[in-house]
């Protein structure tokens, strides 16, 4: 059974007439009345009586004319979601992202997205770097943004634009009155830092082995696993982190932390898609409106 088989059927039950519903649907009476005969034969019915000249519908036929027309309704219904997805009027769009990109770079771009598209379901996971990989991995999150990098044969990387990691400490801390620090100066003060996996931690220690030092030079005193929560215990403390510029502005423009001035790289964030899954219109677009 074809969907053009019901649309023949239905067409023929409403008008009572082969020679008329063929004239409707640009069919010739000959093609018309095969499909008929094609439905009546596979399922060794009857949908009309053949009455004189004319055709009526049987009680079989009257019964399948309500589940013919049902159907061809639920298919322009499925119609009309795959022109609303072609066209970005519905959809869903599932985005992970590390810390700092889920936090601070991404909640203004969402919301002007969802403005430009607001049929599109999209929902934010936000987690570690290593971790959204990996629900980029396994389809859970159809993208990914990041601020550490990734090697991984089934994921496509894309780099765009990002942050600047900087050093900061607390008001009380004695770097607070001092603009710039050198490399020998890291290994004389306690470290709060992110948890390992986290691409900031990872971005910091690419940049002390650039300098000679390695993280076990370092007197780290505490790992946290988010950026609210080593700023926090900077601000409050006399230790020193290396941490996103986007984090610590409202801090330090309220003088609760201040930047000490230490060369560290611009930091680009990566976007993320599997390889060999694909990719929604919605997905395309989000691409093209977040980078």
């Amino acid at each position: 059974m074809t969907l053009e088989q019901l649309r023949i059927f239905v067409a023929v039950a409403e008008r009572q007439h082969v020679t008329r519903a063929a004239g409707e649907l640009n069919l010739t009476q000959s093609a018309t009345s095969a499909a008929i005969a094609a439905l009546e034969a596979r399922y060794g019915i009857k949908l009309f009586d053949r009455i004189g000249r004319g055709i009526a519908l049987t009680q079989t036929g009257r019964d399948f004319l309500i589940e013919a027309r049902a159907v061809l309704a639920r298919a322009r219904a499925a119609a009309q979601v795959l022109n609303d997805l072609a066209g970005l009027k519905r959809g869903s769009l599932s985005i992970a992202a590390s810390q700092t990109v889920g936090n601070y770079w991404l909640p203004g771009r969402i919301q002007a997205f969802h403005a430009a598209y607001p049929g599109i379901d999209l929902s934010l996971t936000i987690s570690n770097t290593e971790q959204v990989a990996d629900a980029v991995l396994h389809g859970s999150a159809d993208l990914g943004f990041v601020e550490g990098e990734i090697d991984d044969a089934l994921l496509a990387v894309r780099r765009i634009d990002g942050d600047s990691l900087i050093v900061v400490v607390g008001a009380k801390h004695p770097w607070a009155s001092r603009s710039k620090i050198s490399a020998k100066d890291l290994p004389t003060t306690d470290w709060v830092l992110r948890e390992q996996g986290s691409g900031t931690r990872s971005m910091f220690e690419a940049a002390l082995r650039q300098n000679g030092l390695k993280l076990s030079d370092l007197p780290v005193r505490l790992e946290l696993p988010s950026n609210e929560a080593v700023r926090s215990a900077v601000e409050v403390g006399v230790t020193a982190t290396a941490i996103s510029d986007l984090v610590v502005a409202p801090s330090i423009a309220a003088k609760t932390l201040h930047r000490v001035k230490f060369d560290l790289p611009r930091r680009p964030f990566y976007v993320l898609r599997h390889k060999e899954r694909h990719a929604s219109r919605a997905e395309d677009a989000a691409l093209k409106f977040l980078r």
